[in-house]
């Protein structure tokens, strides 16, 4: 029973967090295309700000606790190379949040050089990863 309330509390973390990396690639989209200093551009840094914090930081957090947690309880997983391939994706994952959350310092200090289409391309990323994550885990291809 206790391993169902870590694998719940493992998808939720993961729902949440995959939220935040779905929306602030979108934030970024209509920041890049905002004044340096104009209101609207001072009213994304806040809500990038608190995206980031308040939402993705702990989920990503709670994903990992929950999911680690997991594989100390069903150790022979990282025999199998579905897992292999999971725990890759999911540092992917992780990469891509580190660079979302360095690009959100850019955009705090009015540095960002990039165009509101970069962050487009960028925002597809964690579906693609997503789906490889989903695929591995459900289907165990290999």
């Amino acid at each position: 029973m206790l391993y169902l309330w870590i694998k719940a509390l493992h998808v939720i973390s993961i729902v949440a967090w995959m939220a935040g990396l779905f929306y602030l690639p979108r934030l970024y989209v209509y920041h890049a295309s905002a004044a340096p200093g104009s209101e609207v551009s001072e009213t994304f840094k806040v809500m990038e700000r608190r995206l980031l914090r308040a939402i993705m930081n702990p989920a990503m957090i709670a994903s990992y606790l929950f999911g680690i947690w997991m594989l100390v309880l069903e150790p022979a997983w990282l025999r199998q190379g579905w897992m292999h391939g999971k725990i890759l994706l999911v540092l992917g994952m992780t990469a891509v949040h580190m660079l979302l959350a360095r690009w959100r310092r850019d955009f705090e200090a009015d540095r960002n050089i990039r165009p509101h289409r970069f962050y487009r391309i960028v925002n597809e990323i964690p579906t693609v990863l997503l789906i490889g994550i989903v695929i591995l885990v459900i289907v165990k291809p290999f």
